[in-house]
């Protein structure tokens, strides 16, 4: 394939509508949003919708679509408040299907993507809250849609990119590595298309395009580096691709961290080893949570 492919791919990529979600959450939302209003707890419903990363995608997209104003919610909880619990359970009825490649084409299912993201969403706000970046529950958001773009590769895509996801399984490589050797393009650029296509905010925008290349982003550096840093994370303690990835991480080395420094400067005075000490042990705990939610 060549680059022009993605451009080929675009129709396909917009027309997108359904995305997979996870059964079990899909279940257990319908079941509470069927209840009578009153008996509803809205702070449940908004916590299992930010488990999930298509179904807040989706809650996004629809909020901040036309017919609702555009309103430029940028919360998961804005969103949900926006829509009202009918329209999230028609949401998970119309857009959410548990079912998207049959398990004997794929060595990457949905559940992979599932547990990457909510383990970088809660990274992303553990990492937040330790550096004192200024919005914890937009580093989550951020954390938990950034990799969007590798739901659309299985959908539009599904045969080449399990190939690529073979092959970098085989040469314990970085997925965008082969991506582009074999697609022309990566996971970051067709997120991005939807993204655009699903009006998703400027910063998220920035950070599904480029959490793999910090110094190219145009905007919302603190904020891609943040994520950057956590997708690295993860993918070091068990919650990446489902493979073994032969890369090591250097906080203190990579430019995100600097990038980090000039926006939060309080990080020039804490101690990096304490900062990795206290990543390492909500580490066990995250992964913990994840598994709980979604077993491996």
């Amino acid at each position: 394939m060549n680059p022009d492919h993605l451009k080929e791919l675009c129709p396909r990529i917009e027309a997108l509508e359904a995305m997979p979600a996870d059964p079990g959450i899909v279940q257990t939302l319908t079941t509470m949003l069927q209840l009578p209003p009153d008996q509803v707890d809205m702070t449940k419903v908004v916590e299992l919708v930010a488990y999930d990363g298509t179904i807040t995608a989706h809650c996004l997209r629809m909020a901040n679509s036309p017919r609702f104003g555009r309103r430029n919610t940028e919360t998961i909880r804005g969103a949900v408040l926006a829509l009202g619990l009918e329209r999230v359970e028609a949401i998970l009825m119309g857009y959410c299907p548990d079912r998207i490649v049959p398990a004997e084409r794929s060595t990457f299912d949905a559940l992979t993507f599932w547990r990457h993201s909510l383990g970088c969403a809660l990274v992303s706000r553990k990492l937040a809250k330790l550096i004192g970046y200024r919005d914890c529950e937009k580093a989550y958001l951020a954390g938990l849609l950034h990799d969007l773009g590798v739901l659309v590769n299985m959908l539009v895509c599904t045969e080449e990119f399990r190939q690529c996801i073979q092959a970098a399984r085989e040469a314990r490589v970085a997925l965008r590595q082969i991506e582009e050797q074999r697609l022309g393009f990566t996971h970051c650029e067709s997120g991005k298309l939807l993204a655009e296509h699903w009006k998703f905010s400027a910063d998220v925008l920035a950070v599904i395009e480029h959490h793999h290349d910090v110094a190219a982003a145009p905007s919302a550096h603190g904020l891609v580096s943040l994520i950057h840093l956590s997708d690295l994370l993860c993918r070091l303690r068990g919650l990446g691709y489902g493979y073994y990835e032969g890369m090591g991480i250097d906080l203190a080395a990579d430019p995100a961290w600097a990038t980090l420094e000039e926006e939060c400067p309080a990080l020039r005075r804490i101690d990096l080893m304490r900062i990795t000490m206290d990543i390492d042990g909500a580490m066990y705990e995250i992964v913990d949570v994840v598994n709980a939610i979604f077993r491996p």
